[in-house]
């Protein structure tokens, strides 16, 4: 197999949630220029419909923050193929003030998109998976579930616990072929990282703590997935892969 094989994810089916807008889109683009049949599934039907448009992916709206939302998605996906081969749960929600102000609202609000959904669609995806040999899990987690941040305590409890059932999932499916790795990335510069990002005063500690000096952007992101998607990483399972410039090594 020669190396544009070993990184093709060509005529593979791939699910990928949070497909409305920021990392999730840009992960459609980029699988669907790599030749993927890309399945996008988010909440708003007005840029699901520009994304199709754009990339030819078939979409599925639905809100999983619900249990009912993530059993429609797969049933939805189901339907359209017999098997998806690449899972990528981008779907996140970054609810954030200090701990002694926080609605428990946020905080139920945080765990049912950032963690239950991902442990859903795994839950309900993976037997096809199973029986077809094997396929790929990535869930796009944040370094804040590795590191501390102030006023992140729902969003880090909720990534800390999915680079946790990242780990937990890897256990059982490895047997079968399938690799379950998540990405953890920094500040990306979607339109919700500039909104929590851009005050000089929030932004500029954390940079000044970038080794790179710098925050991430959206394709960057999206190429790891592609990379995690692909045969070329078939040996890497349970992996957290830190995109943060540094951050975490100093």
């Amino acid at each position: 197999m020669g190396w544009q094989d070993r990184f093709s994810i060509a005529g593979k089916v791939a699910l990928v949630t949070g497909a409305s807008s920021g990392i999730g889109a840009e992960i459609v683009r980029v699988f669907t220029q790599a030749g993927a049949r890309v399945i996008a599934t988010g909440q708003s039907v007005e840029r699901l419909a520009a994304l199709a448009a754009e990339t030819d992916c078939t979409t599925i709206a639905a809100d999983i923050a619900t249990v009912a939302g993530c059993e429609s998605v797969i049933a939805d996906a189901q339907a359209l193929h017999a098997q998806v081969d690449i899972v990528v749960n981008s779907a996140g929600v970054a609810l954030v003030g200090p701990v002694l102000d926080f609605d428990p609202a946020d905080w139920d609000r945080t765990m049912a998109i950032n963690l239950r959904a991902p442990f859903l669609l795994a839950k309900g995806l993976a037997p096809a998976m199973i029986k077809a040999g094997g396929g790929k899990i990535i869930n796009i987690s944040s370094q804040t579930g590795v590191i501390a941040l102030p006023d992140h305590a729902a969003y880090a409890a909720s990534k800390g616990g999915l680079n946790a059932l990242t780990k937990s999932l890897m256990t059982e499916l490895a047997p079968h072929n399938i690799q379950v790795n998540a990405i953890c990335p920094t500040v990306v510069m979607t339109d919700m990282g500039r909104e929590i990002w851009s005050p000089p005063e929030k932004s500029g500690p954390m940079i000044a703590g970038t080794p790179l000096g710098r925050f991430g952007e959206p394709v960057e992101i999206a190429d790891m997935a592609l990379y995690l998607a692909s045969p070329a990483s078939d040996l890497v399972n349970g992996a957290l892969m830190m995109i943060e410039g540094g951050y975490s090594s100093v």
